[in-house]
């Protein structure tokens, strides 16, 4: 009994094992297929993954292509259209591109947005492209030279001078010519950084080297640069711009003549390029005397004798000599070569876009070029400013920016803008009135023979602005202004007839009488402070008395 009990407990237990292996087979098969469903779900997962990818790369590759065609497109109808409705066509197909991601192409739209190019001027939307292409990384450091230059007038940007110097410092790295030349005028004359002619000249080295192989090759275009002032007073001129095809033509004739010269520049060039010392010398000394063979040219004169001294050539150092004693400083060399930069162009386009009343437009060109160093567009860029016809900029941020380009044109040579600088100082425009400044800037000015900073330093003198009251010189200054200029002859007249009253009332007993007594005290304190006007009126009587009784 016991035994068939042990033997009935074996199977039951054998059968229950059997039971348990079944169900954890069952459930291992189980959790098999889900690990296969999963596995399946993933790969697909892995597959629409890479799928996708591969779809966006192609989408983003095929956009590139296109935007690359577009682009090209673009530049070709730019290069060779002229007329109005094919460049916006042009900036059309541009938008395109940009639109697309591709860089160059929203470069391009992004300075034809900042300097009105072939279309609305929109500042907001440049600042938007350019911040967006700095994020990205753009081509040779153009988006931070115009990054910086924006900050350096306050347009679009706030007005901050240390980050446009940085901006340009990072675009002069990325091989930016125009921030090099911007950093190589600063360092110069010393704006925002002390003075340093030795980081003047690196800069300015790199870009002259530049312009000089363009100009060798005859790839850069005169530019003739008008000055707004001066078209302002004289409408009639028509002859604004040296027509190429005339330059062409007389570069032609010069070139014509004696025959031995120019063999003697054909063998010298050909010397020189294959690096002989002695051709590089002698081609520098034909530029620096001018011949019927090479039109005169310091310029290419300085580079030949530079390459000649640099490999221990006597005429080279020789020429560099000379160079030097006729006051062509090296920085101030190098400079005038990088002056003339196919960027120069932007002269033609700001005066165009002034004479069609794009004013905005024709002030951001102007303005770049000041940046860069060039008196003529400061001049412009501060003419336009106080105009008053500027919407890009608030009424706050003319004068004093018009009075920053003065200060920096007559820093340059340019007497009209000295007079200019001592108007603002006199006046109070964009800073506080300072008599003492005033007349410092007109007495620098009167060295340059300018018969009204001579007119107004005779008024200070008369009335003892800024400097100690002298009639005697004042009746001095305002001879030598009519002396100087004849269309100053009536207000000389005018001024030293009140000035001849005064001495006369001066030194009246009878008038000293008066002024003594309480009533002419009174009116002495009333007339005072419209003393010039009154004595105006006193003139004019006299004038109108003398001529009825002729």
């Amino acid at each position: 009994m016991k035994a068939v009990s042990v033997a009935l407990l074996l199977l039951a237990l054998l059968v229950s094992v059997h039971k348990t292996e079944k169900s954890f087979e069952n459930h291992k098969e189980k959790n098999v297929s889900k690990q296969e469903a999963l596995n399946e779900s993933q790969l697909l997962t892995m597959q629409d993954t890479f799928s996708s990818q591969a779809e966006d790369l192609a989408r983003r590759k095929k956009n590139e292509e296109r935007g690359h065609q577009l682009y090209k497109m673009s530049n070709k109808i730019l290069k060779h259209s002229k007329s109005k409705k094919e460049k916006e066509e042009a900036y059309q197909l541009l938008t395109e591109a940009a639109d697309m991601g591709h860089l160059k192409a929203m470069e391009k739209l992004a300075a034809a947005l900042l300097f009105g190019y072939h279309g609305p001027q929109n500042i907001t939307a440049a600042v938007i492209l350019y911040e967006t292409l700095a994020e990205k990384g753009s081509h040779k450091g153009q988006t931070l030279q115009a990054l910086g230059f924006m900050f350096s007038y306050g347009i679009g940007m706030e007005y901050n001078q240390a980050k446009a110097l940085v901006y340009y410092t990072f675009g002069s790295l990325g091989g930016n010519l125009i921030s090099q030349m911007i950093l190589g005028y600063r360092y110069w004359v010393g704006i925002n950084v002390p003075r340093n002619c030795e980081a003047a000249l690196t800069n300015y080295r790199k870009v002259a080297y530049f312009i000089a192989n363009k100009l060798e090759k005859n790839e850069e275009m005169p530019v003739e640069k008008v000055r707004l002032m001066e078209k302002s007073e004289n409408l009639s001129s028509n002859n604004d711009f040296l027509d190429w095809d005339v330059h062409q033509y007389y570069k032609f004739l010069a070139e014509r003549g004696d025959t031995q010269i120019q063999k003697a520049f054909y063998y010298f060039l050909k010397a020189a390029k294959a690096g002989n010392t002695h051709g590089m010398a002698f081609l520098g000394k034909m530029f620096l005397e001018g011949s019927v063979a090479v039109t005169q040219s310091n310029a290419s004169a300085f580079k030949y004798f530079t390459m000649a001294a640099e490999k221990g050539n006597a005429v080279g150092l020789w020429g560099l000599g000379v160079l030097y004693f006729q006051g062509k400083g090296v920085p101030v060399l190098y400079r005038s070569v990088c002056e003339l930069g196919s960027w120069s162009e932007k002269f033609l386009t700001a005066y165009f876009a002034y004479q069609d009343g794009n004013i905005d437009s024709s002030l951001i060109q102007y303005a770049l070029l000041a940046e860069m160093g060039y008196e003529v567009a400061q001049s412009n860029s501060a003419f336009i400013l106080e105009s008053e016809q500027v919407k890009i900029l608030s009424n706050d941020q003319m004068y004093p920016l018009a009075l920053l380009l003065w200060n920096r044109a007559a820093a340059q040579g340019n007497a009209f803008a000295r007079v200019k600088t001592g108007d603002y100082h006199f006046y109070g425009y964009g800073t506080k009135k300072d008599y003492v400044t005033a007349a410092i800037h007109y007495s620098l000015a009167v060295d340059h023979h300018i018969a009204q900073a001579m007119f107004n330093l005779a008024y200070m003198y008369e009335h003892g602005l800024g400097i100690p009251e002298d009639i005697h010189l004042a009746k001095r200054w305002y001879d030598l202004a009519a002396q100087t200029n004849p269309d100053a002859s009536i207000p000389v007249f005018l001024a030293r007839m009140k000035l001849e009253v005064k001495l006369l009332f001066s030194e009246m007993q009878l008038f000293k009488q008066f002024t003594s007594s309480w009533k002419m005290s009174k009116l002495d304190t009333v007339l005072r402070p419209h003393w010039d006007l009154f004595a105006l009126v006193v003139i004019v009587i006299l004038l109108v008395l003398l001529i009825r009784n002729r």
